[in-house]
């Protein structure tokens, strides 16, 4: 007897790379620093592009940028962004580039003050990731007024490349918010990841 084919949100198409993403990162919570400094990357690189493109360029993106080790990454000079805009298995945009090397700053400060990247962002939803229940795709926000307040925030510390649209798509990446649509079998795994973040207030 065949198995009945999963259903997932229809942007992941049917290419496996694609699934894969939707299947075992997006939308899951994630407080790893160096995962969380990647999508930042990654996100503010895609602009202007297709995420898959991104997703095909990843394995070149993490060996040019040290494994998004953001102290490594915040030391390179302008040889190495020489060195970067030179291949193209990146997006070979010097604001992009230059950008990502600035963000590797930022993060080192943000570290520096709150602690860390992961602290810094998860205070917006107070630890908890928000949970919503979209039917169709057309129902799914691209911006909400926390994204805004989040891209605000990473402005006045010197970000780029994370307007609200950027700063949303990181939300949902990193599983700030569940946006997983209510067909969609990973709805309900990624609810389960996110009850496990609530703290027991009765330990």
């Amino acid at each position: 007897m065949n198995e009945m084919p999963l259903e997932r949100c229809g942007w992941c198409g049917v290419d496996p790379l694609y699934q894969s993403y939707h299947d075992d990162e997006w939308g899951a919570p994630l407080h790893d620093e160096m995962r969380l400094f990647e999508m930042l990357v990654l996100e503010g690189a895609q602009a202007g592009l297709s995420w898959l493109t991104i997703l095909r360029k990843r394995p070149h993106y993490r060996r040019l940028f040290a494994g998004f080790d953001a102290e490594v990454v915040a030391r390179f000079t302008p040889a190495d962004v020489t060195r970067l805009l030179g291949d193209p298995g990146i997006v070979r945009n010097r604001l992009k580039v230059e950008a990502a090397i600035g963000n590797a700053q930022v993060v080192l400060a943000i570290r520096e003050r709150y602690g860390s990247l992961d602290s810094f962002l998860w205070r917006f939803v107070d630890g908890v990731p928000l949970q919503n229940t979209w039917h169709r795709l057309a129902d799914v926000p691209s911006v909400t007024p926390l994204a805004e307040k989040i891209s605000r925030e990473l402005k006045g510390h010197g970000c780029r490349f994370v307007g609200p649209t950027i700063c949303y798509a990181y939300m949902q990446a990193i599983g700030m918010v569940n946006d997983h649509l209510t067909i969609c079998y990973r709805h309900k795994e990624c609810a389960a990841l996110a009850a496990k973040e609530i703290p027991n207030v009765d330990a």
